[in-house]
């Protein structure tokens, strides 16, 4: 059985597009894992043109990605990454199970990063790190898609994409999940092509891997486990031995996540248990992800994403006329996911950057016109071109990326509440949980102030019941309406409070 298979799968290969061919008559002596060795390494990185322009891809986004990494301030998420992660293993798995809707992965690694320091550079190393290594997977997804010139493109993408840079600097999981997500879909491709039972297992292994890095990841890992019930579906037919590589793919995964599997559910009913105060809300998610994937929101990103959105549909429509199995995963994979997502958007907060495991696949259809292009102009010299467009075109974003704070900015805003309090005023945070981000520059021990936080208009009106011949400041964001959606802490401060100043979204107010 194992040889008629083999078989067949020599019959279906399609012939690789060789494209640009930019190495001309040079074989690369690398062709599995096993052919790594420091010699082939070498020899592959002194002859092969894509491999250059893929180390200068991957250095460049290495210096983007930890290019001013500490210049913006902790905000909410980063400063309940620092707090979680200073706790013990079995203490970060316990807070997993209920203060969190994430699983304990990213923690456990950032309380190993926590030996170097606390520092924001400290923290964000590891999502840096991450991103710049995902660069030569999508080289690599690309080019199991279709050839060397997409993965060059794909690579190219990733490298200056302002949503990718802006997750790479951000201490909180969403960088890791990109990058294990797309070792995922390459090695589900590299088992799908082969039938090699170990890189079935690896794609269980690591498909595990992201579920202990994101919940929301099961959305994607369902759509490639229907994608391969699809593929092999008149092999099912004959019995289970037919598809034994994906059994034991699936069974691995399963085993590896199952103490997670015990709680995602119990979790998962308690998020949807109300509506949602914030986050992005039904239809609208569609055009929001969309739009942020392809560089977020900027006076100069409308034009972008309209020409991303358009390659991403002629590329798509390409590939199903190259090959109609990929080009029904990228369909499946890009519809099914977003679709769910605005379905359960009535149910629980969701948000474009829980998709971030779609990028790769976006990518590579936005990659996948240049075969076409390259028919029009078949010269070699076309792919630096192309190459170089992605890089020039996204350039003023990044520029204004690294002008501006992209968070809120509470070092600076701390420096400010010193300035203006003190000894015996009251500090209080709305809401109340504002205080991780703050205290994380603010000591009111140091400032000899009083803290409190309020989350509504009785804990405003009782704190400020408080304060005798002292001033009371609140220190308020946006997060007050999500807390309170009946609007009433935003009613009494609207009523009792003055405008101090106000910094990257945060109000300082104080008392009348």
């Amino acid at each position: 059985m194992g040889k008629k298979r083999d078989d067949r799968a020599k019959e279906t290969k399609v012939k690789p597009d060789q494209g640009s061919n930019l190495d001309g008559n040079f074989l690369s002596p690398i062709q599995s894992f096993r052919d790594l060795s420091f010699k082939n390494i070498k020899e592959v990185v002194s002859h092969s043109r894509y491999i250059q322009i893929l180390l200068f891809l991957t250095i460049f986004g290495l210096f983007l990605r930890f290019y001013n990494l500490g210049f913006n301030s902790l905000w909410l998420d980063e400063a309940t990454t620092l707090n979680w992660s200073k706790l013990g293993f079995i203490e970060i798995w316990n807070i997993s199970l209920t203060a969190d809707f994430h699983p304990p992965l990213f923690h456990w690694i950032e309380h190993i990063m926590l030996i170097f320091g606390q520092s924001e550079f400290i923290l964000r190393a590891v999502p840096a790190l991450m991103g710049t290594l995902t660069i030569p997977v999508f080289y690599l997804i690309g080019k199991e898609f279709h050839n060397r010139d997409v993965g060059i493109i794909t690579a190219a993408l990733l490298t200056v994409s302002y949503f990718g840079i802006y997750y790479s600097q951000e201490a909180y999981s969403y960088s890791m999940v990109l990058f294990v997500f797309s070792l995922v879909i390459l090695f589900y491709f590299l088992a799908l092509r082969t039938d090699n039972f170990t890189y079935w297992v690896i794609f269980g292994i690591i498909s595990a891997a992201a579920f202990w890095t994101h919940y929301y990841v099961f959305v994607g890992l369902g759509v490639i486990y229907l994608h391969a019930i699809i593929t092999f579906r008149d092999r099912l037919k004959k019995g289970i031995s037919e598809v034994k590589n994906l059994f034991f793919a699936f069974a691995t995964m399963t085993i590896i996540s199952i103490p997670l599997l015990f709680i995602v559910g119990q979790r998962f009913f308690r998020l949807t248990g109300s509506p949602p105060t914030y986050g992005v809300l039904g239809p609208i998610l569609i055009q929001e992800t969309f739009i942020r994937f392809s560089g977020g929101y900027s006076s100069l990103n409308g034009f972008i994403a309209f020409i991303y959105i358009g390659l991403m549909i002629a590329g798509l429509v390409f590939l199903f006329t190259k090959d109609r199995s990929k080009g029904l995963f990228s369909a499946m994979f890009l519809v099914l996911p977003i679709v769910f997502s605005v379905i359960i958007s009535s149910k629980m907060t969701m948000n474009p950057r829980y998709l971030i495991f779609l990028l790769p696949v976006y990518f590579v259809l936005i990659a996948m016109c240049y075969p076409l292009i390259f028919k029009l102009i078949p010269n070699r010299k076309l792919l630096y071109l192309i190459v170089f467009l992605v890089i020039v075109i996204n350039l003023p974003l990044l520029a204004e990326y690294y002008s501006n704070y992209t968070k809120e900015d509470w070092r600076g805003f701390a420096g400010i509440v010193q300035s203006k309090t003190q000894e015996g005023d009251i500090v209080v945070l709305a809401p109340s949980y504002m205080s991780v981000p703050l205290d994380y520059y603010y000591s009111n021990a140091t400032d000899r102030t009083i803290e409190f936080g309020a989350n509504n208009s009785t804990d405003l009106e009782k704190i400020n019941q408080l304060k005798g011949n002292h001033s009371v400041y609140y220190v308020v964001t946006g997060d007050i309406s999500a807390m309170d959606p009946e609007g009433d802490a935003v009613a009494w401060l609207s009523q009792n409070t003055s405008l101090v100043t106000q910094r990257t979204g945060i109000l300082l107010l104080s008392s009348h």
